[in-house]
């Protein structure tokens, strides 16, 4: 072809190997993550055959990070995270000192200089959570008290790994490593050079903390107000990115910490479930580019040239990380069933070794050699991961067996305060989603024209509406006026002078629309009763809804239409009294 393709040619070969050897994996019972690794490898330079181009794929790669980050910092629990502390924050950094140790004292045996020791130690601490929530799911175990530490304890372990994402280009050079590609050498002190990185994420987060809140929810109701779903999708991506590539430029910070925070501070948002629902096929999309990138970077040689190395870094993640996490769980006096269920969880690594792995290669901190052993680690930790889960269910059972009372009784009390905490979390997240649907609910059952569209055109419909009041004898639209908006009536009754004849329209009913329709002035005068509460509608929402909804444009129509004829009917027969009537719709 006349032009390059290496970008397309690297997507399409990647997604179409991703999902053959995904599938298989999954076929094979497991995670689809193997199959995205190993079709990597099938691409990478150390095989055979077609080599993606690894520049594109390792910028694609990057996007797959901010999107992952953007991912957890979008689903950041803080409430769920504080009710799990007592176990998951000591027990958590627990566990990541204690396989950082583990680490180093295998790669003090091999040789190896303590400052790349550490951060090989924590590419093996972090467990991947991915491959985590997926075997929660698989067993129904998310929900429960057993999975909701386990996610407060993947939050901790994430934190961790941003602060190290974080700290580790300050601290490379002390380290044994060098500057980064684009970064200049510092000859400051170390504490001088923390305490300026700290202050550049610590002005990072303030600005995003006291800004983000008020500015992002705002972008994101304005564009949900249009109705384009993709529009807020590009929104939502467009915040994740430019957030992300925006703090990287100005305050120094990684990509990886601008996402977080920008999911963060999204995660607020009463639209938060949207940006996640819409934005979760490109976050998966990218994360499937970024595991096929992480594999192109492994050599299959490694598991011949240096078995014994390889065994024993998995025996570090599938033995001693879970064994360390067991033993603290215990130590804090919580039920040895959580510390076996929390043990097999963890006895896995994944995208966060990988991003730091990566971080650590351009400053000199990770080799190509021990990049290979993280990545050979990863794929066997994961692909034997369910016999973990396995064995620590025969474990349980043979404990309680041998040893009922103690199994029974160990850790109860702190397990049925916890649970107690978290169903009182549980039950204020479902009252808040519950009062998001009570509003929609009533909304419907007021108004029944609103039936026929979907749960996302009602949502979008209530960020459309302006709620107004007014109180008796406030004059609310006027004869001969330009019709600007429609009206709906949730509470109180308004009077409709129509050509002497007086018509009272109650909660349920609606006026306005017919100059919106037809470009008409206004054709009576419309006077609060009582304490009325609006909902509006401007002329530009009119009909921009409607035109996204043609069957209640129709029924708006059809129901104005009768209206008229029924108004100008009572008016020609000179009917002076008030009617009382539960409208639909006046000729106004």
């Amino acid at each position: 072809m006349p032009h390059d393709v290496n970008l397309v040619a690297t997507i399409a070969v990647g997604f179409v190997l991703a999902s053959i050897f995904g599938y298989i994996a999954d076929r094979l019972r497991l995670p689809a993550l193997v199959g995205y690794l190993v079709a990597g490898i099938f691409v990478g330079p150390f095989t055979p055959g077609f080599v993606a181009d690894a520049a594109m794929a390792g910028q694609l790669a990057e996007i797959g990070i901010i999107l992952l980050m953007f991912g957890v910092g979008l689903h950041f629990s803080a409430s769920d995270l504080l009710a799990v502390r007592g176990i998951v924050v000591a027990g958590a950094l627990g566990q990541i000192v204690l396989a950082t140790l583990l680490g180093v004292a295998l790669t003090s045996f091999w040789g190896w200089d303590i400052g790349h020791g550490i951060v090989f130690g924590l590419c093996l601490s972090v467990a991947s959570t991915v491959v985590l929530l997926k075997a929660l799911e698989e067993r129904n175990l998310l929900q429960a008290t057993q999975g909701r530490v386990a996610v407060g304890w993947l939050i901790v372990e994430d934190l961790a790994m941003v602060l190290a994402l974080v700290l580790l280009p300050a601290f490379a050079v002390s380290l044994g490593g060098h500057a980064g590609p684009g970064e200049e050498a510092s000859d400051a002190p170390i504490a001088l050079t923390l305490l300026l990185t700290l202050s550049k994420v610590g002005g990072f987060a303030l600005l995003a903390a006291l800004i983000g809140p008020r500015v992002v929810p705002w972008i994101l109701i304005k564009v949900a107000r249009t109705g384009s779903r993709e529009l807020f999708t590009l929104a939502v991506l467009a915040l994740a990115l430019g957030i992300a590539f925006g703090s990287a430029a100005a305050f120094g910070v990684s990509f990886a910490l601008g996402a977080f925070f920008a999911g963060l501070v999204m995660g607020e948002s009463q639209l938060s479930h949207r940006a996640a629902a819409n934005s979760l096929p490109l976050q998966d999309a990218f994360s499937v580019l970024f595991f096929v990138s992480i594999g192109m970077l492994f050599e299959p040689t490694v598991l011949l040239d240096k078995p014994l190395e390889v065994l024993a870094v998995v025996a570090i993640v599938a033995l001693g990380k879970p064994l360390g996490a067991f033993l603290l769980i215990l130590a804090l006096r919580y039920p040895v069933r959580m510390a076996l269920g929390m043990a097999a969880g963890i006895a896995q690594i994944g995208e966060f070794s990988f991003i730091l792995a990566s971080l650590g290669v351009a400053h000199g901190l990770v080799t190509r050699e021990a990049q290979s052993l993280l990545l050979a680690a990863a794929i066997l930790s994961i692909t034997i991961n369910p016999l973990a889960f396995a064995a620590s269910e025969k474990l349980e059972r043979w404990i309680s067996a041998r040893f009922p009372v103690f199994a029974a009784n160990y850790g109860r009390r702190r397990e049925r305060v916890l649970t107690v905490e978290l169903e009182r979390i549980r039950a204020q997240a479902k009252k808040r989603e519950s009062e998001q649907a009570r509003k929609i609910t009533e909304f419907v059952e007021t108004f029944p024209l609103f039936k026929a569209i979907d749960a996302d055109a009602q949502e979008e419909l209530l960020l459309l509406f302006v709620p107004k009041s007014a109180s008796p004898g406030d004059r609310i639209v006027r004869a001969g006026e330009k019709g600007d908006a429609m009206y709906f009536i949730v509470s109180g009754t308004v009077e409709v002078d129509i050509k002497g004849a007086d018509v009272n329209l109650e909660a349920g009913s609606f006026f306005g629309e017919m100059a919106l329709l037809t470009g008409a002035p206004r054709a009576a005068d419309v006077t609060a009763v009582d304490f009325c509460d609006f909902l509006v509608l401007s002329r530009r929402d009119f009909r921009l809804f409607m035109s996204r909804h043609p069957q209640v444009r129709a029924a708006v129509e059809a129901m104005a239409q009768d209206r008229h004829a029924m108004n100008r009917a009572a008016a020609d027969a000179g009917e002076d009294e008030p009617q009382d009537r539960k409208a639909a719709a006046t000729d106004l």
